[in-house]
Formats: C-alpha cells, structure tokens, sequence
C-alpha cells in the first residue's frame, strides 16, 4: 500500500525522465488522471492514455524532450503538500512557480487545476505540487 500516491507518480515521472525513458506506466487513480491532463495541457508531456482493461488501471504517460538536445520539457517537480503536513492557500495567497514560468497543481473544491486557473476563478485550496 502507498501511503502517498501523487508522490509516488511525480517521483517515477522524475526517475524516467533521468532515465530518458519516452513512456512511463503508473498506477491509475482519479487525482493521478487529473494531474495527467494538467500536464498535458501545459504542454509538459508528449501524449497519455488511460488503460482500464487491468485491474488497478494504468496510465501510459509518453514524455516530452527536446528534438535536438534531448532535454526534458519537465525541470523539477516538486511534492508541495504531503499527507503529514498538508498545505493550503486562499484565492489572495496563490503561489508562483518560477515567476508564471512554471505551474502549480491545485486541488480545490472546483477540482484539480493550476494556480493559474485558481486565479482566474478566485477560489484557494491544497497546493499539491510545483511543475517548471
């Protein structure tokens, strides 16, 4: 049993892009789908698919380099809130990622989104990780 799973997805994110892997297979959940199509939208990763034959469910995520230089779209993530200290900020307080370079992954009563669309709809919540 993991006692965290969004760490564990950015956590095997982070070792396949070390490993300059193209795609990498997580176990699937509802938050982990959602923190999918964030990324994918941002334009961090290549493509994802959502495989539901198997049991727990997988996510394929195929990850996005440079054409040229073989450097990843994705510098750091980095695990904000953590089940032994959970972080939360209101709708004035919402955080910046690398000065609106990067994105931070909120989960608010609306559903997950970034810090950038929390603006945008004025509301806070738990600040799950940072993206640059």
């Amino acid at each position: 049993m993991n006692t965290d799973p969004i760490a564990d997805y950015l956590t095997r994110v982070r070792n396949a892009m070390k490993a300059n892997h193209r795609v990498v297979e997580v176990p699937s959940s509802k938050i982990k789908k959602e923190l999918t199509k964030i990324l994918f939208q941002s334009g961090y990763i290549l493509n994802y698919k959502f495989e539901e034959d198997t049991k727990p469910g997988v996510i394929k995520v195929a990850l996005k380099y440079h054409p040229v230089t073989k450097i990843s779209a994705i510098n750091k993530l980095e695990r904000i809130s953590k089940p032994g200290l959970r972080r939360y900020v209101g709708a004035d307080e919402l955080p910046r990622v690398l000065n609106g370079l990067g994105i931070a992954i909120m989960s608010t009563s609306q559903g997950v989104m970034t810090n950038k669309e929390a603006n945008k709809r004025n509301i806070g919540g738990e600040v799950l990780c940072y993206i640059s």
